[in-house]
């Protein structure tokens, strides 16, 4: 509840990482609007960690509007924990560019080999965002950046369909056509992530939204969870502990710690680890960050030198969720 003088939660303005002015000339076509981030807008759940987590929207359109405007430097004067999402938007623009120039990926390239590149996962996630706003199935257009890390794209394409879509893609439980299982099971992933959004990080709500899928669905949307609830933050340690008793009850508990391990790397990758991740990681790994990464670190070197394809990526995901399980049957 608010109170008289408290600050309105809805107004983007006051969030942590303030839009910048809106640009002139060719820039101003791609500007996006951050008050399309706002819960309020989105008809998303309101509770707690409504700041919060519209600030890692805002940021993320705050990195998809530097990139835009010529000024990806800006990016780097966010605060450090919200970096992560505004390079997200960032992979976006330059994927977006990309294909409406008919570089191949030259932009993206050159983000991910220079100031983006302790941000490898959420730069590739951003692709997906392109693609769905361009109407694309992901990696058209833009040859290999990451042999493995490009089927992240499928991940932010369902966050995107989520986000924007939420009455067909969380309400009706639509996917985007054209997609074999395992493009579907990444596009879970992302979804999942989104349902972390749509209910405000609050276990009470995610539980049960996570229920009306078909079973067959419910593992991705897990691991996505998972993801979200350690890289985002917004949950209290109760709220934590009623997502991994659920996951166990419907019988994915590995996949929602697989999503979390992965979300440490990406944390640790970046050298800024927030206090939300260091709480999460115990509760939903069993394990302190640094160990919960390094699973993913192990997993993904007994793919070899060659892993590429979606089947790789699965085997990925298998991986750290077989070093969870020898983890808790140890433990």
């Amino acid at each position: 509840m608010i109170s008289p003088g408290d600050p309105d939660p809805g107004d983007l303005s006051l969030l942590p990482c303030p839009p910048g002015p809106r640009p002139k000339g060719v820039a101003r076509l791609l500007w996006q609007d951050p008050a399309r981030m706002g819960f309020g807008v989105r008809r998303f759940r309101l509770g707690p960690a409504r700041e919060r987590l519209e600030g890692a929207g805002v940021a993320f359109v705050a990195g998809f509007n530097a990139v835009a405007a010529g000024e990806t430097g800006r990016i780097d004067d966010l605060r450090e924990d919200l970096r992560g999402f505004a390079y997200e938007g960032a992979g976006m623009a330059c994927a977006t560019l990309d294909m409406l120039t008919l570089t191949g990926g030259r932009r993206l390239r050159e983000l991910l080999s220079g100031q983006g590149v302790r941000y490898p996962h959420l730069v590739h996630m951003g692709t997906g965002w392109a693609y769905a706003r361009m109407r694309l199935r992901p990696m058209w257009g833009i040859r290999s950046v990451h042999p493995l890390l490009r089927w992240l794209a499928h991940d932010g394409f369902g966050f995107h369909q989520g986000f924007l879509f939420s009455d067909r893609t969380v309400g009706r439980q639509r996917t985007a056509g054209l997609m074999d299982r395992t493009r579907r099971a990444i596009f879970d992933q992302g979804l999942g992530r989104t349902l972390w959004f749509h209910e405000c990080a609050g276990a009470a709500g995610v539980v049960p939204r996570i229920a009306e899928f078909p079973a067959g669905r419910r593992a991705d949307l897990w691991s996505g969870v998972g993801l979200a609830a350690t890289y985002a933050g917004g949950a209290s340690t109760a709220d934590l502990g009623l997502l991994a008793s659920a996951a166990a009850e419907d019988g994915f508990r590995a996949h929602l710690a697989q999503g979390c391990a992965f979300a440490c790397a990406y944390r640790l990758i970046s050298e800024v680890v927030p206090e939300h991740t260091v709480a999460a990681a115990p509760v939903l790994c069993g394990a302190e960050v640094d160990e919960a990464a390094s699973w993913t670190d192990t997993a993904l070197v007994a793919l070899g030198h060659n892993a590429h394809s979606g089947d790789h990526y699965q085997a990925w995901r298998a991986g750290i969720r077989k070093a969870w399980a020898r983890r808790d049957r140890d433990s």
